[in-house]
């Protein structure tokens, strides 16, 4: 094809979003002061408007241009906002704020926040700060709390934190967030049908709540890879979507499209705007707005689309926030390794079952993110691919009998235990399943990773996806789509 050919509008759109996430991710390495002001930004507009005037390659690389301007603006932006913690750096000081997520506890029972809104001595700041303190006081998401110690330098995409942390006062604020009550009410519900360790997995698989997996059965979802079933993401949400529609297409198809937007934003609304739930928030609307009017995205301009849309809203996910990482890692594997391997190995008109279909998109995921779990942990989970295919084949029915139980535990105690009968079955097995492979001899094992090989991990993935790419010829837009499963 040659660079006059036309192409679809669609990739200079995606084109200008990649280009706003290696904007966003260079102005993080190089100082940038330059791309602060209006007339960059105004320019960089200026050639994105021009991108759109001619669909050929040579336009699609001015708008990677034109991205990559605005990614340095907004990131340039962003770096000069989080500089001023530095002025309180390894000083006393009182930060308040109000507390972003679920709150989670460390190994020693300490209570670990991320605080947004946040004011350092009275002064407004921008991005998030971590702070760990030793009060037993119960704090929800979304209380406002007051804070005193030393501010040191954050981590990956938080710009300050605080160990230690004294607490001086918070505040409820009851009603303000709904979506939290009904959750909390909901999973009070479940374990009044299921017991635990299976009530609280059963909770994390419908709501993404995993503080309040015991201690031990979190570990061992963590020593054999499984820690993304029990966090909000984008495969929860899809189950839960992909239900309601297949439910509801029988009325009308536009009922089935509005209950699954209804769906996504009460999802989003109950788990929190976690890194993996904006993405997958975007992808599932994305997804069923094309469905709903007969349309297919390919997946790399969804990708683009997704990545750059979640980074101008908050350009730290670039500056290391593992689950935004690890969210489009698996993205990559299930969207486009998947469905090239099996393309590759089977035929383009091989349609396989859930069994073969969820070992390819698991391992396919799995080696996606491999490379950053590595690096980021030092650890390998030997069986992790064993582990996910005994577990996730069941988590729908799993998510579908533990719900009919959390209803039962709200609307008729009574009967509660019954009717969580089918559901502890389920999770009787998983909770065994996920027992047993953890201990296996072996089960983690440590290793050194560098950013080197961090690099060479990746290249050699793209290499061997244009490879295949080119071996199939594949078409990704004959895929199945990602929400409704359902085949062109």
């Amino acid at each position: 094809m040659s660079k006059r050919a036309k192409i679809h509008i669609s990739w200079n759109i995606s084109a200008i979003c990649f280009g706003i996430v290696i904007g966003i991710a260079l102005s993080a390495l190089i100082a940038f002061e330059f791309a602060i002001t209006p007339l960059w930004l105004i320019a960089s507009f200026s050639l994105a408007v021009l991108s759109f005037t001619k669909h050929t390659r040579s336009f699609v690389c001015l708008a990677l241009v034109a991205g990559l301007g605005i990614g340095l603006w907004r990131g340039a932006g962003e770096q000069l906002a989080i500089s001023y913690y530095q002025q309180f750096f390894y000083k006393t000081v009182s930060v308040s704020g109000v507390v972003a997520e679920d709150v989670s506890h460390g190994e020693r029972g300490d209570t670990r926040l991320q605080l947004v809104n946040v004011r350092v001595n009275g002064q407004p700041m921008h991005g998030k700060v971590w702070l760990s303190s030793d009060t037993k006081v119960s704090i929800k998401r979304n209380d406002t709390v007051i804070v005193s110690g030393l501010l040191e330098e954050g981590f990956g995409n938080i710009p300050a934190s605080m160990s230690g942390a004294t607490l001086e006062s918070f505040s409820k604020t009851s009603g303000a967030d709904y979506a939290l009550q009904v959750r909390d009410r909901f999973a009070a519900g479940i374990r009044t049908a299921i017991p635990e360790p299976q009530a609280s997995l059963g909770a994390g698989f419908l709501t993404g709540q995993h503080s309040d997996l015991p201690g031990n059965l979190d570990e061992q979802l963590r020593i054999v890879g499984l820690t993304h079933a029990v966090v909000a993401s984008g495969s929860n949400l899809t189950i839960l979507v992909g239900f309601m529609r297949r439910s509801l297409l029988r009325v009308s198809k536009y009922t089935a499209t509005l209950a699954g937007a209804l769906m996504t934003v009460s999802f989003i609304m109950v788990a929190g705007m976690s890194p993996s739930m904006t993405r997958a928030g975007l992808v599932t609307g994305l997804s069923l707005a094309a469905w709903y009017y007969g349309r297919r995205i390919n997946p790399l301009v969804l990708l683009g689309l997704a990545a750059g849309i979640t980074t101008i809203y908050n350009p730290s996910y670039v500056w290391g926030d593992l689950g935004w990482y690890l969210s489009f890692g698996a993205f990559v594997g299930v969207l486009i390794i998947a469905p090239l391997v099996q393309h590759f190995f089977w035929g383009k008109d091989y349609q396989p079952g859930i069994m073969m279909e969820t070992f390819i998109g698991t391992i396919s995921a799995q080696i996606a993110t491999m490379p950053v779990i590595l690096f980021s942990f030092g650890t390998i989970s030997s069986y992790a691919l064993l582990a996910n295919m005994l577990v996730v084949p069941l988590i729908p029915l799993a998510m579908l009998l533990t719900f009919a139980g959390g209803i039962a535990g709200i609307v008729a105690p009574w009967a509660a235990e019954a009717m969580g009968w089918p559901a502890q079955i389920v999770m009787r097995y998983m909770t065994m399943a996920i027992d047993k492979t953890a201990n296996l001899p072996g089960s983690q094992g440590e290793t050194s990773y560098s950013m080197l090989a961090l690099i060479a991990s990746y290249t050699a993935m793209l290499l061997a996806i244009l490879y295949l790419k080119r071996a199939t010829n594949h078409s990704f837009g004959q895929d199945r789509n990602i929400l409704i499963g359902e085949r062109p």
